[in-house]
């Protein structure tokens, strides 16, 4: 009970209570049904052998199967020893043996990318943010990195038009994508999503994860859900943070909280173990700490 009480305490959503069904504008969306063990690569290695003993698993109690469902419970975490404490606020992930340093002490501009095959060839890990125009993007990568206008920021959705590298402590990279959805862009600028970004995904053995930012303030979006649904279907490991966390409602719309709920609703459907999900603003600097530790233990696993 009271890693559930944990999370209904969000004031997002009942996860024990049988899913409502998605709308039919947005079912077909997911027309997948895949689980995602963990939302991270990892290097491939060989298995290791299981004893007789081992393999004769013991049936999980109702603590451990409502996280295996709802929590993201990192490598290295016995689902049966998940508790409150290990599990960041404002978010379903558990904290797990893998979290280490997460301050960023440095943070340098790399280069811009017009083609995937022209990005940094070096080794080191990387997170990818990606979003819909206008969802906050470059805002949070300032954020991240405590330094302002690192990311261009602009009043103008769809400036991002390359893929721009960042190198953090000289060890990781964070990697800001073009944003997608934004019709009105000059047909001069506008970036082909479909073709450019979609190469960097499907040929980027660095990639570690990738950040899919989701605006709180306003109600699911079906091109943010096509664009979880390509993710998910082509195995790239995602966590969804939830921007603009801080926004009021607008005077006949719902509260973050309440558009959050909804989204993860129509993910529920698609997913027998919920993909990690953070709540952030670049406003306030809710989630920024979390989000860091999130991503140092995906890193350092996708390093072992």
């Amino acid at each position: 009970m009271f890693l559930r009480n944990r999370l209904l305490s969000l004031n997002l959503t009942s996860f024990s209570s049988p899913p409502s069904p998605p709308t039919k504008s947005l079912s077909f969306l997911f027309s997948f049904n895949k689980t995602i063990a963990y939302s991270t690569r990892k290097r491939p290695h060989p298995k290791p052998k299981v004893s007789a003993s081992r393999a004769a698993k013991q049936p999980l109690s109702d603590r451990a199967r409502f996280a295996k469902t709802v929590l993201f419970v990192p490598p290295g975490v016995d689902l049966e020893e998940v508790t409150d404490e290990m599990i960041l606020p404002g978010s379903n992930i558990v904290l797990g043996p893998y979290a280490g340093h997460s301050q960023i002490k440095e943070v340098e501009f790399v280069k811009s990318s017009g083609r995937a095959k022209d990005c940094p060839k070096d080794d080191r890990p990387e997170f990818a943010i990606l979003g819909r125009s206008n969802v906050g993007k470059s805002s949070l990568i300032n954020a991240l990195v405590r330094k302002k206008e690192v990311a261009l920021t602009s009043k103008k959705p769809g400036k991002t038009q390359l893929i721009n590298h960042f190198l953090v402590n000289k060890s990781w990279y964070i990697v800001d994508l073009p944003g997608y959805g934004f019709a009105r862009a000059p047909d001069a600028a506008r970036t082909d999503w479909s073709s450019f970004t979609k190469g960097y995904f499907l040929n980027r053995e660095t990639l570690v994860a990738a950040l899919l930012l989701i605006d709180a303030s306003v109600p699911p979006q079906r091109i943010d859900l096509d664009c979880a649904n390509w993710l998910g279907r082509n195995n790239i490991p995602m966590t969804f943070v939830f921007t603009k966390c801080d926004k009021m409602k607008a005077s006949k719309g719902k509260r973050p909280d309440e558009n959050i709920r909804d989204f993860q609703e129509l993910i529920r459907e698609n997913y027998r173990q919920h993909p990690p999900w953070i709540m952030t603003s670049s406003v306030t600097g809710l989630g920024r700490d979390e989000l860091l530790l999130h991503m140092s233990q995906l890193r350092n696993y996708w390093d072992q």
